[in-house]
């Protein structure tokens, strides 16, 4: 008898959890809004990506960062998504052995600690949103990642 898994849980086994979400609303210079909480520990992001649901056609710089309860700020990915436009519908991930984005792109990982991962814009007159994906697995026993 052949025994067959469900794409769901090939997903869980290789990438975690089921993907959690946050839309960024219009991407704004001026405030950094948080996108998960990490609390417990640490967890591995084994897989973080966006997809752009309104246009970003301004030049500005988008950065998700790991913001910890204690310790350094660190940026998990960056770039200049308006120089060219990046249009509604476009999946983001990032560049390999790089911390830029790129269209279509694989999706980031990282370590992150208890805190928030957010999303910063820096720019004039920045516009665009986008919805961030992210699957987990928790590092350290009992260690959590939710939308912000």
């Amino acid at each position: 008898m052949t025994a067959i898994i469900q794409g769901s849980q090939l997903r869980t086994l290789l990438l975690g959890s089921t993907p959690v979400s946050k839309a960024t609303g219009t991407l704004d210079e001026d405030v950094t809004p948080s996108l998960f909480t990490i609390a417990g520990g640490e967890v591995l992001i084994t897989a973080l990506w966006a997809k752009v649901t309104t246009a970003i056609t301004v030049a500005n710089t988008v950065t998700i960062q790991a913001n910890p309860t204690t310790g350094d700020t660190a940026t998990i990915v960056a770039g200049d998504l308006g120089t060219a436009d990046t249009l509604a519908g476009t999946v983001i991930g990032w560049e390999p052995d790089s911390a830029a984005f790129t269209r279509n792109g694989p999706p980031a990982q990282a370590v992150v600690s208890t805190g928030t991962v957010e999303i910063d814009s820096a720019g004039t007159n920045v516009d665009g949103a986008m919805t961030v994906y992210c699957t987990w697995v928790p590092l350290t026993d009992g260690a959590t990642l939710v939308a912000a």
